[in-house]
């Protein structure tokens, strides 16, 4: 299945700096950036946690300093979703509304669409009554409006416009191995053409590696040409190795992980489910019942939540 949220994660906390730049523009010329960048995640897990309305993607809180001299807490919230969200709005407003009372301080809320439906845009949420009027605006990019120009995203040096693209082109590819496998081979071999450092190109590999998941007789395919190009550069590739020797560790560390969480949870309750757990290969399947064992409500609640995830493995990607 594949993954979206950590890579888009995992590039904001490496590249926040090119990220303001490359979508909000605006609000990186008034950063003050020789001044400490701070991420904030635990902090924001606090609000989060207390006010949930639907599924959440990659939130990011980030303290900032302003070139007035002022100090700004500069609220990021990443979605990446493939459909429309009633309450996207509204959660946005009281994310916001809850940074500003915690901390007393001004927040400035962005959003990132990275869904594949045109229409959908929120950008605002308010409520009115009896006169007293609340409003709320906050600035959006949708992706799917940089599919008009892929040369430019190409030729762009910012880092987020391979990784806008790597996105577009695996959500274009959902059903296409051959044409993602095609998208994939192009961008890293195209990263050479950036002017990037070894350390920058070796990073957005290892997103766009993460990000544009491939069947593994593709995948093993796309190693051995990727292997090769890179050695012809004289630069050794081994994200994609580096992967497959963890994803063991990782498949193991997950099921010991489920099974501590569900003793704890459900006591006796849960150990009947272990075997069939046990027998999952799939990390992201594993990653989701990790994820969703301190919310379930029971073991057969969490296991409605792995047979849904296993099928839409199995069936939309």
């Amino acid at each position: 299945m594949t993954d979206f949220d950590s890579p888009w994660k995992e590039a904001l906390d490496v590249y926040f700096k090119p990220f303001m730049a490359f979508f909000f523009p605006r609000a990186h010329a008034e950063i003050d950036w020789t001044q400490k960048i701070e991420m904030l995640d635990k902090e924001l897990q606090q609000i989060t946690r207390e006010s949930e309305q639907g599924r959440r993607v990659v939130d990011k809180l980030v303290r900032v300093g302003r070139i007035t001299g002022q100090e700004e807490w500069v609220f990021i919230h990443v979605e990446i979703q493939s459909q429309e969200e009633a309450e996207f709005g509204r959660r946005m407003y009281g994310y916001n509304s809850r940074l500003f009372d915690l901390y007393n301080r001004e927040v400035a809320s962005f959003a990132i669409l990275g869904d594949d439906r045109a229409t959908w845009r929120p950008k605002r949420f308010g409520y009115g009554l009896w006169g007293c009027h609340v409003r709320f605006r906050f600035p959006v990019v949708k992706l799917l409006d940089f599919r008009a120009d892929v040369p430019a995203l190409e030729a762009n040096p910012n880092p987020f416009a391979i990784i806008v693209l790597a996105h577009l082109k695996t959500m274009e590819t959902r059903r296409d191995a051959a044409a993602r496998f095609g998208w994939k081979v192009r961008l890293v071999k195209g990263l050479h053409e950036r002017g990037l450092d070894e350390k920058d190109v070796r990073q957005l590999i290892r997103l766009i590696d993460w990000m544009m998941d491939l069947p593994k007789p593709l995948e093993r395919l796309y190693s051995d040409e990727i292997h090769a190009f890179e050695e012809e550069k004289k630069m050794p590739y081994v994200t994609t190795f580096e992967r497959f020797g963890h994803e063991a560790g990782l498949h193991e560390g997950l099921l010991q992980g489920i099974e501590l969480a569900i003793k704890l949870k459900f006591g006796a309750a849960g150990l009947s489910f272990l075997p069939e757990i046990r027998q999952i290969a799939d990390v992201a399947v594993l990653q989701t019942i990790h994820e969703s064992i301190e919310t379930a409500a029971s073991p057969a609640v969490l296991r409605e939540v792995w047979t849904k995830a296993s099928e839409k493995r199995d069936g939309k990607e």
